[in-house]
């Protein structure tokens, strides 16, 4: 009777467009603990596959393709650097694929690495949804997670899935990375910017790029936007970052260079330890 019903819930689910918001919580620099950056994530989802991306970029992504307006791109909302990427999962193969952009190039990494869960007997309402725990070691962090059988998909944040029910709350047991689901709501169409024309790497290979990055914060510019009238600085990167910095802040500094480049730095604590 059981499977009956999670059979029909789930076909039921297949059969609308689902967008799951997170909060989603990092510190960026694991030198100090008091970093901290707070970005909103979506979950889209049709019951078949996923798409997980940062909902600032897409909305700024999304207006700027209808309206082509280049300056209100430069004061649109700001999303941290870190987050540029979109993680596809493909629920029946099993299967995701990561996709960033580093400088000009697109990327795409495959990934088949599915969480390995421990269900506990532990239970909780969590923003009025029933949830259960769960924990993982995966990419080279401890996982606590709460999910919860309302919603009968076995997707949530980032890579992880897997569990008998959508992910609800989680995080690492070093509170480096923590997400909360704030909203769930119907939408018409789910998420549909794939990068195409992209170049196949391993993980590994793609930590290595950023590794190997010179540190040369000019050497990642596209264009430069200066704004004397309220004294900011915009700037375009390659990869599509755009961020807008107040020069008299930069100006401080000893080295203009080097402060812009920490600014646009990417992390030094990611979410994934180990380099597979």
């Amino acid at each position: 009777m059981y499977r009956l019903l999670f059979f029909l819930l789930a076909s039921f689910f297949s059969a609308q467009n689902y967008r799951f918001v997170y909060e989603y919580k990092m510190k960026p620099d694991i030198s100090k603990n008091d970093s901290l950056i707070t970005d909103f994530m979506n979950l889209d989802s049709d019951g078949k596959q996923s798409f997980f991306y940062n909902a600032v970029k897409y909305e700024r992504d999304s207006t700027y393709r209808a309206d082509q307006n280049y300056g209100q791109l430069l004061t649109s909302k700001k999303y941290d650097r870190n987050l540029g990427y979109i993680i596809e999962k493909d629920y029946a193969k099993k299967r995701m694929n990561f996709y960033d952009k580093y400088k000009n190039v697109q990327l795409m990494i495959p990934d088949s690495d599915i969480p390995k869960w421990e269900i506990k007997k532990e239970f909780s309402t969590i923003n009025t949804l029933n949830c259960q725990k769960a924990t993982t070691f995966y990419k080279g962090r401890n996982w606590e997670a709460w999910f919860s059988k309302d919603y009968p998909i076995s997707d949530g944040p980032y890579k992880f899935t897997g569990l008998p029910g959508l992910i609800v709350k989680m995080k690492d047991t070093n509170s480096d990375h923590e997400f909360n689901l704030i909203q769930i709501k119907k939408v018409k169409n789910i998420f549909s910017f794939v990068p195409k024309n992209t170049k196949l790497l391993t993980y590994k290979d793609y930590k290595k790029y950023l590794a190997n990055d010179s540190g040369n914060i000019n050497d990642d510019i596209e264009s430069l936007n200066m704004n004397s009238k309220d004294d900011t600085i915009g700037i375009h990167l390659k990869d599509g970052f755009i961020g807008t910095f107040n020069m008299n802040e930069l100006k401080k500094s000893k080295d203009f260079d080097a402060a812009l480049s920490k600014k646009l730095q990417r992390t030094n604590n990611p979410i994934e330890k180990d380099i597979q």
